[in-house]
């Protein structure tokens, strides 16, 4: 039964009896995992606090050749979205952390998905837009999926915006001025592509739309 301690990203957790929660986690070196927190809804010392959706963290688990979740010992936080000033930035959180998780394959390791997404949770937290970030995050999801494709119907100022992406980290975004019709044309287009290769809607995407109301 080999133990594994790496750097991982949480991307969502299910209750699993009274006490314990399964928590899936996106770890830099050995892919997407699916563990059993025992008594996590009791355990302040192992899991306080980082359980939550794009929590960047180190994690302890043990693996068992037989069982496909693995145990997962401890998480010990060292950034999340909860660090961020604007309370509003949590939805997009779950959002980021479901678009991953959709993609992220089970023990399938991924070193540039997961940077991308450690890299945007200190973007929250750096008071990076959130918008600009949001389309960002998305265009290099679809782009290192393989399935980016540019909408020719878009404006100028959409395009120059996918041209500062290709260039600069999220951190840089802050130095980007775009419109708001831009970030709702790259929005719309990059929701579409989004919808079509999962042949579904995202539940975070229902629940952004009913923050904005």
């Amino acid at each position: 039964m080999p133990q594994y301690t790496t750097d991982a990203l949480i991307l969502r957790t299910y209750r699993l009896g009274e006490s314990d929660r399964i928590v899936v986690f996106l770890t830099r070196d050995r892919g997407k995992k699916r563990g059993v927190a025992k008594h996590a809804r009791q355990s302040r010392r192992r899991f306080g606090g980082a359980l939550e959706p794009m929590t960047c963290g180190r994690v302890a688990y043990v693996e068992h050749e037989s069982r496909e979740l693995v145990f997962l010992h401890y998480v010990e936080p060292i950034r999340s979205p909860l660090l961020a000033a604007d309370g509003s930035v949590l939805g997009y959180a779950e959002y980021f952390a479901e678009l991953i998780d959709e993609w992220a394959q089970d023990a399938d390791p991924n070193e540039t998905l997961f940077r991308l997404g450690w890299s945007v949770v200190d973007s929250m937290i750096e008071g990076v837009p959130i918008e600009p970030l949001a389309r960002y995050f998305e265009y290099w999801l679809l782009r290192l999926q393989g399935v980016y494709q540019p909408d020719p119907r878009v404006s100028e100022g959409a395009r120059a915006f996918l041209t500062a992406a290709r260039e600069l980290s999220p951190l840089g975004l802050r130095d980007v001025t775009v419109s708001g019709q831009a970030l709702a044309e790259l929005e719309a287009a990059h929701r579409a592509l989004i919808r079509m290769h999962l042949e579904k809607d995202l539940h975070s995407v229902r629940v952004l739309r009913d923050m904005r109301r």
